[in-house]
């Protein structure tokens, strides 16, 4: 039997060898150093990257279009899982969201990637759309959802607008993160500052004076 014909139809074109992941992943870890070394994005040539990884260019050609195809693969693979909650209450849980952003924002690579999506807001909706689906969207709904089971629970008032709430209690930690200097102020214990100073305001009248 001809084996090639014993072989199952394929659903696209081959095109060359099949691609390597320790090669792509040697090219998105060549962006994440170049752009934790304070390269911004705009200023990545193929070529740049490409010594950086130590790959042909080709190599970088085969598997993304461009850089912005090849930016939303690097956020994607710089993301972290999200934090697992303690469940013992409302205030422990946004402590321990806001905590695992904290640690976030003090990672170099991480924090040179929020701002490199950030400054591509206009100029590049794809990009900014990606960190938006990727990494802002899936933390806000964890939020979101602690905050419900708070007002659920009573430790909530009901008037309280969740959307609103969730910013406020992230909105700090953020601001320093990527509109501050180099290395943010981001000390120990922020996070827990932040969630009771914002909480004090939002828990029930009754809760207040405990």
């Amino acid at each position: 039997m001809n084996r090639a014909r014993s072989r199952p139809p394929s659903n696209g074109p081959t095109r060359g060898r099949p691609r390597s992941e320790a090669v792509e992943q040697a090219i998105l870890e060549g962006v994440m150093n170049l752009l934790e070394d304070g390269v911004p994005l705009g200023d990545l040539s193929v070529e740049r990257i490409a010594r950086t990884a130590g790959v042909g260019k080709a190599a970088i050609y085969r598997r993304w279009s461009d850089k912005e195809d090849l930016f939303v693969d690097v956020i994607r693979a710089a993301d972290s899982a999200e934090p697992e909650l303690p469940g013992t209450s409302m205030r422990d849980d946004l402590v321990v969201l806001l905590e695992s952003l904290r640690q976030r924002s003090l990672v170099g690579r991480l924090l040179a990637i929020l701002r490199n999506a950030h400054a591509q807001t206009r100029s590049s909706p794809k990009i900014w759309a990606a960190y938006h689906a990727g990494v802002i969207t899936p933390r806000r709904d964890l939020g979101l959802a602690i905050l419900r089971r708070g007002r659920e629970n009573g430790e909530l008032r009901t008037d309280v607008d969740l959307e609103l709430a969730v910013e406020m209690v992230v909105g700090p930690l953020l601001i320093r993160s990527f509109a501050g200097p180099d290395h943010p102020d981001l000390p120990d214990g922020l996070a827990e500052q932040i969630v009771d100073t914002v909480l004090h305001g939002l828990r029930p009248v009754n809760s207040l004076s405990a």
